[in-house]
């Protein structure tokens, strides 16, 4: 199928992962997201936020050498570049994100132009801060845009209602089983039921749910569902970003016309590899090429 030239926008934070062993990587969902996406050729445009401090010039200075439109990317005199402390406690990564952020602070007026029709992606995190909510509301209200929400409920930085109200406007929503449960009516229903009511309520054109090594199950605005459970990964360093490389693989599949089975099989894939990594993201080019080549072959 012929590849939709539509643009990408993926809008929130950039900010570095620290970790226990004194690393500190360049990261954050959207951040990830569009970095991927940009190794895979379809030229996203990241609109966040960053400090006018060192890793403000990291960040500037990486996305320069992966030759990413830095247009929208803000410098903000008063806030410092998004941090968060990273531990990792049986196996699962634990956030401590610092507030405020430079991210809390993307600003309409400083966009270089308003997104047109094209894909928007964004994630949960980076509404906590009015100034950012606002910015990203008067982006979405165009309706020629499709938007694909990523789920990422971070302790204290959401509330259900606003999740929802996120929901809304959503055409494609990817959230893990936990959020599922806590954005559902009922969590003692089985799963599927527990999508099919959350999916009809918001007219979601797909309802994307990740259950870690059980796998993701997709459920479709036609009512079908799709699952798949990962082999077992070979080299497993952190789990930090697994979501993300799903994330950017399927909105890859989402604009390349892969069917929904295709675009859930090579989004596992894409996880399953990126495990192998310290952080979510690496500047090893020939890392993207070897996949993109497996799953073209």
């Amino acid at each position: 199928m012929r590849k939709n030239k539509d643009k990408l926008y993926i809008f929130g934070e950039v900010l570095f992962d620290c970790f226990p062993t004194g690393e500190d990587i360049l990261g954050g969902a959207p951040f990830n997201v569009a970095w991927h996406l940009q190794a895979f050729g379809d030229q996203p445009t990241l609109i966040s936020r960053v400090g006018k401090d060192n890793q403000g010039t990291r960040v500037l200075k990486a996305m320069k050498k992966w030759q990413m439109n830095t247009n929208a990317l803000q410098v903000d005199d008063e806030n410092p570049t998004g941090q968060v402390d990273i531990r990792i406690d049986a196996g699962e990564p634990r956030y401590d994100i610092t507030a405020p952020s430079a991210y809390d602070f993307i600003t309409s007026a400083q966009l270089p132009a308003p997104p047109a029709h094209g894909i928007l992606y964004h994630g949960t995190l980076c509404l906590r801060n009015q100034v950012s909510r606002s910015t990203y509301e008067k982006i979405s209200h165009d309706n020629k845009l499709k938007i694909f929400l990523d789920v990422n409920l971070r302790s204290p930085w959401w509330q259900k209602e606003e999740a929802l109200a996120w929901l809304k406007k959503a055409h494609w929503v990817k959230m893990n089983l936990e959020e599922l449960k806590l954005l559902g009516k009922n969590d003692t229903t089985r799963i599927e039921e527990q999508m099919a009511e959350l999916q009809t309520t918001y007219e979601l054109e797909q309802l994307i749910v990740t259950r870690g090594e059980q796998g993701t199950v997709i459920r479709t605005a036609a009512g079908d569902f799709h699952s798949l459970v990962p082999e077992k990964a070979l080299k497993i360093v952190d789990t930090v970003g697994a979501g993300d490389a799903f994330s950017a693989v399927y909105i890859h599949g989402l604009r390349s016309g892969w069917s929904v089975a295709q675009s859930l099989q090579n989004a596992q894939k894409f996880a399953s590899k990126v495990i192998g990594l310290r952080g979510a993201t690496t500047a090893d080019l020939y890392f993207y090429q070897e996949f993109m080549t497996s799953i073209s072959s």
